[in-house]
């Protein structure tokens, strides 16, 4: 299987089977009366349950947003978590408000995947691998996606233009400033010590923060082809770009103007950060879209949700 076909972003529909690392045990009871399947006065073993993908998406926002969320709890034949006075459901990866429960199919699921932790080796993808690939695109061209936004507008409070711009603030980061959500300040505060500790031994990292260019931050904006909003629009996503890519792409979009089979450059033909920079991102909770097959390597986003779900340990400063 090529390496690109094991990057979880593409189609995902938040309904993967979980995790074998997230375990849930219940103690199996006998009813009142009734002799115990193992003899009377043995203790009956524990059983394991593995939890829905619905408990496993709320609860790990609920563990990503402590400070936002509340628990994650069991309602009305679905999971949930309270946010700032309001109910969201699962809803089949939607995220809706209890009011648009009944609505659920007018939206694509929100991407919860599970989030690799190393890009496996480059191998070429054969010829079914690459007919799926460009199948996906096409389908991606031809029904652009159409996600809910309640959860994420009242979660980070941003529910048009307007009041997105309230929330963001200029930070100094690696000699640039860029604009992002208030409350990411203290993460890329950290993950910036973590990369000038790193450029202090490293060349390769020295020589990616020597050639930083541009740095794009909050962007009221969808994503491109779709009817779904960016996470820059909530100031949450970031992209660094160096001066100078030397022919190599980084947006599978913009590759796919001069090369129709997109999927098929090897990584060496892709700007790639140096692993230190991404492991110092994924530390404090940012996923790097170098890993998703629609490519974007210059793309950081805030979601430590996908963290928690993958298994992936992040430092713990909240």
């Amino acid at each position: 299987m090529s390496a690109i076909l094991y990057i979880a972003a593409c189609g995902s529909t938040g309904t993967e089977n979980p995790s074998k690392d997230q375990e849930s045990f219940s103690t199996v009871r006998s009813e009142p009366g009734q002799v115990p399947e193992y003899g009377e006065g043995r203790t009956v073993p524990e059983q394991e349950i593995t939890p829905s993908r619905g408990e496993q998406v709320m609860k790990a926002l609920a563990a990503a947003y402590p400070d936002i969320l509340g628990p994650a709890e069991s309602r009305d034949g679905d999971w949930a978590v309270p946010l700032r006075g309001q109910w969201y459901y699962y809803a089949e990866g939607r995220l809706l408000p209890e009011d648009m429960r009944s609505r659920a199919l007018e939206f694509d699921p929100q991407p919860f995947y599970n989030y690799i932790a190393d890009l496996p080796p480059w191998k070429e993808p054969s010829a079914e691998e690459a007919e799926r690939f460009a199948a996906a695109a096409d389908r991606r061209s031809a029904r652009p996606s159409r996600r809910s936004q309640h959860f994420y507008d009242a979660l980070w409070r941003a529910h048009d233009r307007n009041e997105a711009y309230e929330r963001v603030k200029t930070i100094r980061f690696l000699g640039h400033n860029v604009l992002v959500h208030y409350y990411i300040l203290t993460e890329l505060s950290l993950v910036e010590e973590r990369i000038l500790e790193e450029a202090k031994t490293d060349p390769e990292v020295r020589q990616w923060v020597d050639e930083l260019s541009t740095l794009t931050g909050w962007n009221w904006r969808g994503i491109a082809d779709t009817q779904s909003r960016s996470l820059h629009a909530y100031g949450i996503a970031i992209d660094l770009l160096p001066r100078n890519l030397r022919g190599r792409e980084t947006y599978w979009l913009w590759a796919a103007e001069h090369t129709p089979e997109w999927w098929a450059i090897p990584y060496n033909r892709r700007f790639h950060p140096p692993e230190a920079v991404i492991k110092a991102f994924e530390a404090y909770g940012f996923i790097w879209g170098g890993k998703w097959v629609f490519f974007d390597t210059m793309h950081f986003e805030y979601r430590p949700e996908l963290l928690i779900l993958s298994g992936i340990e992040m430092e713990k400063h909240r």
